[in-house]
């Protein structure tokens, strides 16, 4: 039987490289690290560790029992977690990937919203875009994701997790304020053939692409770039125009920027992911609940 102590420990000497690095990570000293990896190495009934020089290097047990290691931790970290939902959620942790508008969003609103009525639940931020935050999920690394995908670029999700639609986010042209077309409500982007653009993420360019060729034309696509205000910087200065997911609207930060809807209109579903067990924890599924209330007051922005 093993000590959850020690494999924590031993997870964080196999981290750092050495026996002094992980106590001061712990809080241990030394010798109480060099204690609890004997213990373990009793439990396990080898020796897990030998040196080469001033280095460690793991045995072949060693290697065995790290590749469990962080899996045992994981599944510890579960277990805490529900044990702590089950006090009534006075404390928890959740951690949240998501795209980089959606953290500038929707994520702040619902964590304030989390935070007057259950302030004990620490929410954990990371930021990420799809498919790359759902593989997140999967290993393991946090515990809601937030993606997004286009009609017809839907990729399928694992049976292990469940996806909980949000809202649609209705696609804009980003385009400088003083651009002839501003002027309109609504754009045909075969209107905007002959424009350069400005392309984003890996996922929001191929369905630019898609749109584009619908349209019957290859858009000269003179910049790429994920950051939004740089975006916003290049079309502000003229250099090209973008499509933008409509929640980028919430947070311009040029006045000579503005943003036009789509004619006819095209959207992007925004989603939230969790594995399906991870449900059943409170904290996990009061999360959820805030991401679904933010989301309903946005529909149709």
């Amino acid at each position: 039987m093993f000590d959850s102590r020690h494999i924590r420990s031993f997870h964080e000497v196999v981290r750092t490289g050495s026996y002094s690095a992980a106590a001061r990570s712990l809080g241990y000293t030394q010798p109480a690290i060099t204690q609890q990896m004997k213990a373990l190495e009793r439990s396990v009934g080898t020796v897990l560790f030998t040196r080469v020089g001033r280095r460690m290097r793991l045995t072949e047990a060693g290697e065995a029992l790290s590749r469990h290691a962080g899996i045992i931790l994981g599944n510890i970290n579960a277990a805490e977690q529900q044990m702590n939902a089950i006090t009534g959620l006075r404390t928890g942790r959740v951690r949240i990937c998501a795209f980089p508008s959606a953290n500038a969003t929707l994520i702040p609103e619902a964590l304030a919203r989390l935070a007057k009525s259950h302030p004990g639940v620490r929410v954990e931020l990371q930021e990420n875009e799809p498919p790359e935050s759902l593989q997140r999920l999967v290993d393991g690394d946090c515990d809601i994701t937030l993606a997004f995908h286009y009609p017809g670029l839907h990729e399928d999700v694992p049976d292990e997790v469940m996806e909980i639609p949000l809202m649609e986010d209705q696609l804009t042209v980003l385009m400088p304020a003083r651009h002839p077309l501003a002027r309109r409500r609504s754009v045909r982007l075969v209107d905007l053939a002959d424009e350069r653009w400005i392309a984003g993420c890996l996922r929001c360019r191929a369905n630019f692409l898609h749109e584009c060729a619908e349209q019957g034309f290859a858009p000269d696509i003179a910049f790429t770039t994920d950051d939004n205000l740089v975006i916003q910087s290049l079309v502000a200065e003229g250099l090209g125009i973008a499509m933008m997911p409509g929640l980028v609207l919430n947070f311009l930060r040029h006045r000579e920027v503005t943003g036009r809807a789509l004619d006819p209109a095209s959207r992007r579903q925004v989603s939230a992911y969790a594995l399906r067990e991870h449900l059943r924890i409170p904290a996990t599924a009061l999360v959820l609940e805030e991401l679904k209330a933010v989301a309903a007051n946005r529909i149709g922005c």
